[in-house]
């Protein structure tokens, strides 16, 4: 939402009760900026400490909705939720780094555990499944492609892991062909550089849906 000039100095010169007022209402309505400011203001916890904890908890479901899970489309609907606390993390403590490699952990654990959902799933709905973890995956890359160089280093094990992972399940691997993804990008942790350009013209073309 814009706003105009006029507006934004009304409000500026609002006295400091009025602001305070409007600040607590504010907050009352946005609870993903309590959480942040929380988080700026008063959280005593690091960053680090957060992705942690966040770490623990991205294994643990991801294991749990695996076992749970149905089939391949109950688990990924159930994916969903855990990529949702991914997110709020994310925009909480603004974790870049975080945001890739917790990525990662759920991408990699959902795989390790879900071959008897592959092996009992219909058709589509192992397309589906699998075109969610290859869209999840391109997102992946063109984040780490974004980062500086010598970070792209950290994601190495966990991006070689997903390569074989991806590779290990024919059907998957015949959906990531389809759609360009290249599990060698992964296993040798070499993104091609224009990843970015690549991805926009697989989407033009009608790819990754």
């Amino acid at each position: 939402m814009k706003f105009s000039k006029e507006f934004k100095e009304a409000v500026l010169h609002l006295s400091e009760s009025e602001k305070d007022k409007l600040l607590i209402r504010l907050l009352k309505k946005d609870e993903n900026l309590v959480n942040r400011l929380y988080f700026e203001l008063i959280d005593d916890q690091t960053v680090d400490d957060h992705r942690l904890k966040m770490e623990s908890r991205v294994k643990e479901r991801a294991e749990e909705i695996t076992h749970f899970a149905k089939s391949l489309n109950h688990l990924k609907m159930l994916t969903r939720y855990l990529s949702g606390e991914i997110s709020e993390h994310v925009r909480i403590t603004k974790d870049k780094f975080g945001e890739v490699s917790l990525n990662l952990l759920m991408l990699n654990t959902l795989l390790q555990h879900s071959q008897k959902l592959y092996k009992k799933s219909t058709q589509i709905q192992a397309r589906k499944f699998s075109l969610y973890v290859i869209v999840r995956t391109y997102r992946t890359l063109l984040l780490i492609d974004k980062m500086h160089e010598n970070l792209h280093m950290e994601f190495e094990e966990d991006l070689h892991q997903l390569g074989n992972l991806i590779a290990d399940k024919p059907i998957l691997m015949h959906f990531a062909l389809q759609n360009g993804l290249d599990v060698n990008w992964l296993i040798t942790n070499e993104i091609p550089e224009d990843i970015t350009q690549y991805h926009k013209d697989l989407k033009a073309q009608g790819f990754l849906r």
